[in-house]
């Protein structure tokens, strides 16, 4: 046979170099942080960046309900479950179990047929699409979005990316680590366009923890309801923050009792554990039935070309969680005991602190509620805390509280003490 001719030379690489533009990104400033721990050999090293719970031996944790779901599910598969393609939106029965949950067992408008509920991939996949559906359908003096200044940092990202315009409105005083109230209900009645979108956080704000109070929210819908601004509601925290799924739902309750129309982007990452599931759910709560039959044929038109359909497994645990009698009591029980130890750690940190007389005020920790506190410590403090006492969080103080246990404890009271005194703000 014929030998086969030689290959020809391959072209000098910057004949290839298709990608030489593109600049290198810069680290995710939260996922950069586990990263950084991860490399950290110190044995004494805390991780209070990533927002996942984890157990008072500082291991992640996969709540009992839900262990006992995934053996139903496993138990039910080849039979009743399937790996087939769920629907754009998600399972029926999905919907109505969430949206009982958010907005209550009673609420007219889950019973009138009047919200339209889809499956999405968790909280940052809801807010995407809302985004998206904004974009398209609604009227351009609605194309802004007014967060909260600090939010979470994915907020302002997700929301540009749909092409929406994005400005923020004052929420945190520096001054008390507590709730700028004055400059937000300020904002919302001077700044803040009719029609335009205002993003809330249902409870346990993130980054701060800083919530506004029952009478405050009445204040706030109310000035909304004037002015005849948009919520965009954002739950992550449902339960997890008081360890009451009902108190946590306080708010998301009060603007639907108002006969407010408007978004509510709600996830199970948080308070069911299911971080890599990605497993939430977009309600859109419209005026009328017919309006919500329009709404979710859109929703779904907007998730089609995005990622088609949702993934099953999440779904099928929060569906065998809720709509279990005996399953919905368990994880109540284990949100108590979840929500518990995180004030428990709130109350320790303070204490240590107030003990050890480390120079400043600290009853923020404990006024604050949920998952992150917002310390007040200054760049420099959290720069040397992560160089010199391998206490990873992030440059704007805010720590997970999660990653902080009875074994850790004096080791970061001693730690904040020594940089506070070594870095004066």
């Amino acid at each position: 046979a014929k030998a086969a001719p030689p290959l020809a030379p391959s072209p000098p690489c910057s004949a290839m170099a298709l990608f030489d533009h593109v600049a290198t990104a810069p680290p995710d400033p939260i996922l950069g942080t586990s990263i950084a721990y991860n490399a950290d050999t110190d044995p004494r090293k805390i991780n209070l960046g990533i927002g996942a719970y984890r157990t008072e031996v500082g291991k992640p944790y996969v709540l009992d309900c839900v262990q006992k779901a995934e053996e139903k599910v496993l138990a039910e598969t080849g039979t009743s479950v399937n790996k087939e393609y769920s629907t754009i939106d998600g399972p029926p029965k999905l919907k109505t179990l969430t949206q009982q949950l958010i907005f209550g067992d009673d609420c007219p408008a889950v019973a009138e047929g009047r919200i339209a509920s889809t499956q999405a991939l968790s909280g940052t996949g809801s807010l995407r699409v809302v985004g998206e559906f904004i974009k398209t359908f609604m009227k351009p003096e609605s194309h802004e979005v007014w967060v909260s200044n600090p939010t979470w940092g994915n907020h302002n990202a997700i929301f540009a990316k749909a092409g929406l315009t994005v400005k923020s409105y004052p929420y945190y005083k520096p001054e008390t680590r507590g709730f700028d109230f004055e400059g937000m209900m300020q904002a919302l009645r001077e700044q803040v366009p009719e029609g335009a979108h205002v993003l809330l956080h249902a409870c346990a704000h993130n980054p701060t923890g800083v919530d506004p109070t029952e009478e405050q929210w009445r204040e706030i819908a109310a000035v909304m309801q004037e002015r005849k601004l948009v919520p965009l509601m954002d739950s992550a925290y449902q339960g997890y923050a008081s360890g009451s799924l009902d108190k946590d739902a306080f708010a998301t309750r009060l603007f639907m009792s108002l006969g407010f129309e408007f978004y509510m982007c709600q996830s199970f990452a948080k308070n069911l554990g299911l971080y890599g599931e990605r497993i939430g759910m977009l309600h859109v709560v419209c005026a009328s039935a017919d309006a919500a039959k329009a709404v979710l044929s859109q929703l779904k038109m907007v998730i089609r070309p995005m990622y088609s359909s949702p993934p099953i497994h999440g779904a099928l645990l929060v569906e065998r969680i809720l709509g279990d009698p005996a399953s919905l009591a368990a994880w109540k029980a284990e949100l108590t005991s979840m929500a518990e130890r995180i004030l428990e750690v709130r109350s320790l940190l303070r204490k240590g602190l107030e003990e050890k007389g480390t120079p400043g005020t600290w009853n923020h920790i404990t006024d604050q509620i949920g998952m992150f506190s917002y310390t007040g410590l200054t760049e420099n403090q959290c720069e040397r805390l992560i160089a010199e006492h391998h206490i990873y969080l992030l440059k704007s103080g805010r720590i997970s509280l999660a990653g902080l246990n009875t074994g850790n404890m004096q080791y970061m009271v001693d730690a904040v003490d020594e940089v506070v005194r070594a870095c004066p703000p």
